[in-house]
């Protein structure tokens, strides 16, 4: 246990003995318009560009340029098994087997391609279970399989709210609604990281939970992968997806990312939206008729990969691969412990920390809510280069991601916060 200091000094020990202090020079840094580097905090709306990203997707292009379509054998990496080049280091990220991966699509048409398979209602499992104030396009999409299936959401819908006076759910209070609706639940979808209050689930409890009632259990991990130090094999869930643009900086409309057990791999017999992608490649190019999906989550794609999205994302990946997630989420705790530590020496009523303070129970996101709603003092952070995000109706989100933030950045963070709120904002 770290002893903090609310110093410069502390802040700057604490850099130079970080291991991974390097890895900040690996990507740029937006600037102030007088030149300063901008203490960039949303990393977990977009994450910064890798420098080598332009290298990577420089290649595609050149390839593009010389080969044409050849490309799609002749290239340096070539087109056609392109998405297979991210697949292991992907799984890492996640923790799960390669056969479990597949980067593809985006994070919702992902998440409806899956459900599709894994949730199949009938007249007495119909119900899915999400958490109340889930990011809205879950809310959308499980509404609209609701709506898809001729049920009404009113019915098959279960939201789980925080008890009476909290922000917060509490893992008993998920695991005992679970068993409430044990006999009628056919889904159980939650957001790895609550896009609001920064709240990680507990995938494991939530899981067991789930499955011992017959439920099948997903997790939308846009807010989670590249966050938390995952295990998604390990803690047997059933489906997952992600997007690659928040802590995988793989820049803005990533291709996203989808993970299915390995018991599903060759369970063929699940119903799925087929395209041609996901059909054995073996045979793929004697055009059959008829749908023969590979084994493993790749069976579940639909079109082919998108090369130049691809190639940012690689770089990104080639990164965490350096720096290794586990010395990632080391980091991370803390550098979001420090964080935590100088927002609360302010002491100010006016602001309150509403993420949970267990580091098993967040990732790098801290939620700062606002007393009255104000979004003056977002403002007035941005207005001194601060880059952080405001999420209605009164939370800033601030977000230290291990990869390129410091810990002289978050002691200049409290000082800036301090003094503006000592201004009476």
């Amino acid at each position: 246990m770290i002893n903090f200091e609310a110093s410069k000094s502390f802040a700057q020990m604490l850099d130079e003995t970080d291991p991974l202090k390097t890895f900040r020079d690996k990507f740029y840094i937006p600037k102030t318009p007088d030149g300063k580097q901008v203490i960039y905090l949303c990393g977990n709306s977009l994450g910064l560009q890798p420098k080598i990203a332009r290298s990577y997707i420089e290649q595609e292009l050149e390839d593009w340029a010389k080969l044409a379509v050849e490309g799609h054998f002749k290239a340096r990496n070539p087109w056609m098994p392109y998405h297979e080049l991210l697949t292991k280091q992907m799984a890492e990220i996640v923790g799960a087997k390669p056969i479990e991966v597949v980067v593809m699509n985006s994070l919702t048409v992902n998440l409806h391609l899956l459900m599709v398979s894994f949730y199949r209602p009938n007249k007495q499992r119909y119900k899915i279970i999400i958490e109340k104030g889930a990011f809205p396009s879950d809310q959308y999409a499980v509404k609209s399989q609701i709506k898809f299936h001729g049920l009404a959401v009113e019915d098959a819908l279960v939201e789980l709210c925080p008890r009476k006076g909290e922000v917060c759910l509490q893992t008993e209070d998920i695991i005992e609604n679970i068993r409430k609706h044990a006999d009628t639940t056919a889904l159980i979808l939650l957001g790895g990281v609550n896009y609001y209050t920064g709240q990680a689930f507990n995938f494991e409890e939530v899981t067991k939970a789930g499955h011992e009632v017959g439920a099948v259990v997903g997790f939308d991990l846009a807010h989670a992968a590249g966050n938390l130090e995952l295990k998604l094999h390990d803690w047997n869930i059933d489906f997952a997806v992600w997007c690659s643009y928040k802590y995988l900086n793989a820049g803005p409309g990533a291709v996203g990312g989808a993970f299915v057990h390995e018991r599903y791999a060759r369970s063929f017999d699940l119903p799925r939206f087929a395209g041609w992608w996901g059909h054995n490649k073996n045979t793929r190019f004697n055009m059959p008729p008829d749908f023969d999906p590979m084994p493993g989550a790749e069976g579940w794609q639909v079109s082919n990969p998108p090369i130049f999205q691809m190639a940012a994302l690689k770089a990104s990946l080639d990164i965490f691969c350096e720096a290794g997630m586990q010395n990632l989420r080391q980091k991370s705790v803390k550098l979001t412990g420090y964080l935590e530590f100088l927002i609360e020496q302010i002491a100010d009523e006016r602001i309150k920390i509403i993420t949970p303070r267990n580091p098993d129970e967040r990732g790098c996101q801290l939620s700062i809510q606002v007393k009255q709603s104000d979004k003056r003092l977002f403002e007035k952070l941005l207005a001194n280069g601060v880059i952080a995000d405001w999420r209605e109706p009164d939370v800033i989100r601030v977000a230290p991601v291990p990869l390129y933030n410091t810990f002289g950045e978050m002691f200049e963070f409290y000082e800036i916060l301090k003094r503006i709120l000592s201004k009476d904002v």
